[in-house]
């Protein structure tokens, strides 16, 4: 390892505001959530047409805390917008950049600006600019890919930087290099991702943004296709499906709300429907968790939780509960991704990984047989 302490700025967006750290080293010298006017944003066609505008923001909020980028040794944006590619750290390059700026994953989301911003800050600085485990981080194994519809495979979108960072650190807490372990990973907040960790990859996961997987406050998880259909069928248009798996399922459709703790709240004041829900939801993330131990085989090292809801005592306990007779159940309430960019950056700077190339074509692009 190198002996230098290297300083990175880390970017990323959100759907009002844009969080932007600044690390030396592992210890963060610097956050500040810079916020976004709904209003601005809504005058803008794309999220892409946004970059300027939350630039210029994020450049003032610097100079007002008297962050110098020539002082950056490398910038970190939220890898989004990309098409499926294998975990790791990534140079942003032409490509990416493409990428990001269509939305080439048909997702539209506020990460796909991080590299876009992350580019334009590191030219200035004429410094190197990467992503860090992007949303579409695909580490599948085959027979994870396989559905029984010949030609329609399935895909992962994940929380795959704060999911991959909490196994890194956890791994880290044991002496034992990620790598060399196996885990259940669950990030637990207005999306809910859980992931089977096998020796350094993530090798299942479900597609949270496509309808598969659990309840969350904001999706409706996994709902069986003929019903979808009916759904259709009795007059609600794909849009509204699409919707539901992304923005207005899970408690927002069924209570209007997707704060977590005004749902504990109305549950505890007797509200039948936000006790029904919210146990649901628990019944399924725990059905979810004990799916992943048969993908590891039984050989899990632990199962981790992060996320905004693990801050639940309640939640975490059902998961103690329900599956720790499994492995180990740690709680790592809130998430890592600032550190977790960081660190990647300080990887590849330290030259204990190389960084990767991305090339735009998906890790996986059907059977050849």
């Amino acid at each position: 390892m190198a002996d230098k302490t290297y300083r990175i700025l880390v970017i990323n967006p959100g759907s009002t505001s844009t969080k932007v750290g600044v690390f030396d080293g592992e210890t963060e010298v610097f956050t500040k959530n810079v916020a976004h006017e709904a209003e601005k944003l809504a005058e803008f066609k794309s999220v892409s047409d946004q970059m300027p505008y939350r630039r210029d923001l994020i450049l003032q909020a610097l100079a007002e805390n008297d962050v110098d980028l020539s002082t950056i040794d490398a910038f970190v944006g939220r890898g989004g917008g990309l098409l499926a590619l294998e975990g790791g750290t990534y140079a942003v390059n032409d490509v990416m950049l493409d990428h990001a700026y269509r939305g080439a994953n048909g997702v539209q989301h506020p990460a796909q600006l991080g590299s876009q911003l992350a580019n334009a800050f590191a030219t200035q600085a004429g410094r190197p600019a990467f992503v860090v485990n992007p949303p579409d981080t695909d580490e599948l194994c085959d027979l994870a890919r396989m559905t029984g519809i010949k030609g329609v495979y399935r895909n992962v979108h994940l929380h795959a930087l704060n999911l991959k960072e909490t196994a890194i650190r956890h791994a880290h807490g044991m002496g034992k290099r990620y790598d060399e372990c196996n885990f259940i990973v669950c990030h637990i907040g207005g999306g809910i991702s859980i992931s089977a960790h096998k020796a350094g990859k993530m090798i299942d996961g479900y597609d949270i943004v496509g309808g598969e997987g659990m309840m969350a406050p904001t999706r409706c998880g996994a709902v069986p296709v003929a019903e979808v259909l009916n759904y259709l069928e009795a007059g609600h248009s794909i849009k509204e499906v699409r919707g539901m798996c992304m923005k207005t399922g899970g408690f927002v459709d069924l209570l209007g709300t997707s704060d977590a703790i005004e749902v504990c709240d109305r549950a505890a004041a007797g509200d039948k429907a936000a006790a029904r829900a919210w146990d649901a939801m628990l019944y399924q993330i725990n059905k979810y968790i004990g799916s992943m131990a048969t993908v590891l085989g039984g050989k899990v090292d632990g199962i981790l939780l992060g996320g905004g809801m693990v801050h639940n005592k309640g939640l975490v306990k059902s998961i103690e509960d329900n599956c720790g007779w499994i492995a180990p159940v740690s709680a790592y309430p809130g998430e890592f991704e600032l550190e977790a960019m960081a660190a990647g950056a300080i990887r590849v700077l330290d030259g204990e990984e190389e960084p990767k190339t991305y090339t735009g074509v998906p890790v996986f692009q059907g059977f050849d047989d």
